[in-house]
């Protein structure tokens, strides 16, 4: 009996320790939401305002005679896959890897550290990921597409729904993809369509990458911070059923004893 109530005991103060581990990491994930998330929204209402002028670029005849808009057949594809720097986020990291498996890469440009490892390269975090680090990213994807290194490019990331829900993802970036729209009618482009085009899709990919790193890491940690919530909710009900356990445990051993002293004085 003895025995049990310590081990009893040493899985009380592991789960113990467990519990306050959870509820450590759920406070520092709490107090990066909010920050997380609003500079995801600024990325997406940047990355809507840029696709809304390369939307009327790409609607100009003249345009379909950029090498950016010029769909080969599909030989090498290049893939950005954007995964979380740390784990205990649930199924965030899993998602993204599951989807990435589904789809060949001939090249991968990974973002945040589980990618990094998983996929080699240089480390590139998501959380300190920046504008200028999506520039130097966008200038090498796109010049290579423009030579012909990759007949397309895509990015696979998360897309952020909700504090409970987020999805993993995969856009394709290049080729752009021809647009109709009477916009462009009444906008004159200098000083023509098509060099305008061929210098705006370096910012144009980069807003692309920027919010897409930016929705990423505001999901990876609300993923992090419902996964610790959950985590520390199961903690905290394993550890009501430990003590319960201990206390019946160490009630016996005690009903024993006295039993045991009982009938030696009686005999």
């Amino acid at each position: 009996m003895g025995a049990d109530t310590k081990k009893l005991k040493t899985r009380i103060k592991s789960v113990d320790s467990t519990l306050h581990l959870t509820k450590a990491m759920g406070l520092v994930a709490s107090s990066k939401i909010k920050r997380a998330t609003d500079a995801m929204h600024k990325s997406r209402e940047y990355d809507e305002a840029i696709t809304n002028a390369m939307s009327m670029l790409t609607a100009c005849r003249e345009c379909m005679k950029s090498p950016y808009l010029q769909k080969r057949e599909v030989g090498k594809t290049a893939l950005i896959i954007i995964a979380g720097d740390r784990g205990l986020a649930g199924g965030y990291n899993a998602n993204i890897f599951r989807l990435a498996k589904e789809h060949k890469a001939d090249e991968i440009f990974p973002i945040g550290k589980r990618s990094c490892d998983r996929y080699g390269g240089e480390l590139t975090l998501a959380e300190t990921f920046s504008y200028r680090d999506a520039m130097a990213l966008s200038k090498e994807i796109c010049t290579r597409f423009a030579e012909g290194d990759f007949d397309r490019v895509g990015i696979i990331s998360t897309k952020y729904v909700s504090m409970m829900s987020q999805e993993a993802t995969l856009t394709w970036l290049l080729p752009l993809e021809k647009t109709d729209t009477e916009k462009v009618h009444s906008i004159v482009f200098e000083p023509d369509e098509i060099t305008i085009l061929n210098t705006a899709i370096f910012e144009y990919v980069t807003a692309k990458i920027v919010a897409a790193v930016r929705e990423s890491f505001a999901s990876e940690v609300a993923a992090r911070r419902f996964a610790m919530d959950s985590a520390g909710k199961n903690a905290g009900q394993m550890l009501d059923d430990l003590q319960l356990q201990y206390n019946r445990a160490r009630q016996g051993a005690i009903t024993q004893e006295i039993t045991e002293i009982v009938a030696g004085s009686d005999a």
